[in-house]
């Protein structure tokens, strides 16, 4: 089943939907979106948790 993070859940105000096959893919273009248009350079073990609780499986 696709994943799906919605950035805004933890970005107030960010509509970007990011899907994947799996949380690992998920992970990664949320890792990617941070850096360009959030600027976060590290996503440290704390952010990285609260983006994995995040993510659910797309209706």
């Amino acid at each position: 089943m696709t994943k799906e993070l919605r950035c805004g859940d933890l970005m107030p105000g960010c509509p970007a939907v990011l899907e994947g096959r799996d949380e690992t893919e998920v992970m990664t273009k949320a890792a990617e979106h941070a850096r360009t248009q959030h600027n976060i350079q590290e996503v440290t073990p704390d952010l990285a948790s609260k983006v994995r609780a995040a993510i659910h499986d797309k209706p």
